[in-house]
Parts: structure tokens; C-alpha cells; sequence
């Protein structure tokens, strides 16, 4: 929390700020979020932060269901509102103001080099997101294995993701990890 106990102004500062930085979207802040709300503040614990990752990665909607669901740890609904808020409107006033810009360059180059740069930086910020919530996850050895199978086949096959999110529960749920 911060000095002054409020956990709703923790959580508002925090997202409010983090969102500015979110290129990419929500899961690119992930190894930030997991800093500030496991190491900084405490709010969770690695297996609560990975446990919320996981939640709001299986519901269907947007990736910053994270956001909410850390905000509802915190502080029940009034944290999940507050920190959604907070993720989001910042983030939605910025591209709107950027937006007109873009509409009023239409011929310059600086939005495609723009754009150009900002793709690179948001893989290695999802990146740095896997790893952080892999090493929030992964305490055990077949766990660390599970993960680097389940990340190659990913990555090597046309495989839907889904399938393998599927035998990783049914792991899961045998005790195997």
C-alpha cells in the first residue's frame, strides 16, 4: 500500500501510470505488474499473481482482466473498478488524442516509423512477460519442463493454443505438475 493506507489510491496511481507504458497492451505490462504487486506492495503472492495471469488469460474478454482481478484482491469491487478504470482511460485518451495527430499527418512518414518501432518493442515486452509468469509458475522440475514443451509446440507447430492450455490442466488436474 502506499504511505497513506489507501489501497484504492495505490492501485489507481499504479495502473493509472502503467498503462501509459503498456505498449502492446495489458499482457506487455505483465512483468511490471507482477513487480509492483508481489515485490512492492505485496498484494500477492507468485502463486497468486500466477493464478490470476492464468484466470484472466482462460475468461473471455480483454487481457486486462488481470487489472481486475488484481484490483479485486486488493480491495473487492471498488479495487476491481478503480484499477480497470485506471488501466483504461488513460491509455484510451492518449490514442485518441494520438489518433488526430495520425489523421492530421496522413502524408508524413513519421507514422509508419513509429508504428515500425513499436512492434519490436512490444514482442520483447510480451517476452519479458512470459518469463516473469513462468517464474511465478514453475517451482517444480516436470512444471519447467510442461512449460518449455508446451512453448515449443506453440512455436514449431500450427497447433491450436488452446489444445495445448487443455493437457496442461488435465496435467495439472492429474497431479503430474
Amino acid at each position: 500500500m502506499n504511505s497513506d493506507g489507501n489501497p484504492i489510491f495505490g492501485l489507481v496511481s499504479t495502473f493509472g501510470l502503467m498503462s501509459l507504458f503498456a505498449v502492446g497492451g495489458a499482457n506487455a505490462a505483465i512483468p511490471e505488474m507482477h513487480r509492483i504487486a508481489v515485490d512492492v506492495h505485496h498484494w500477492l503472492t507468485d502463486k497468486q499473481f500466477a493464478d490470476v495471469f492464468a484466470i484472466s488469460q482462460l475468461s473471455p474478454g480483454p487481457n486486462v482482466l488481470i487489472v481486475t482481478l488484481i484490483g479485486y484482491e486488493v480491495a473487492g469491487f471498488a479495487g476491481a473498478f478503480a484499477a480497470t478504470i485506471a488501466m483504461c482511460l488513460p491509455t484510451a485518451v492518449l490514442a485518441y488524442i494520438v489518433s488526430g495527430l495520425l489523421k492530421g499527418s496522413s502524408g508524413a512518414r513519421w507514422p509508419s516509423l513509429l508504428r515500425t518501432a513499436l512492434v519490436p518493442l512490444s514482442i520483447g515486452l510480451m517476452g519479458a512477460s512470459a518469463l516473469v509468469v513462468s517464474q511465478a509458475a514453475d517451482r517444480t522440475w516436470p512444471a519447467i519442463v510442461l512449460t518449455l514443451a508446451a512453448a515449443a509446440l506453440a512455436f514449431a507447430t500450427k497447433v491450436n493454443p488452446l489444445w495445448i492450455l487443455l493437457a496442461g490442466g488435465c496435467l495439472g488436474l492429474a497431479g503430474v505438475v
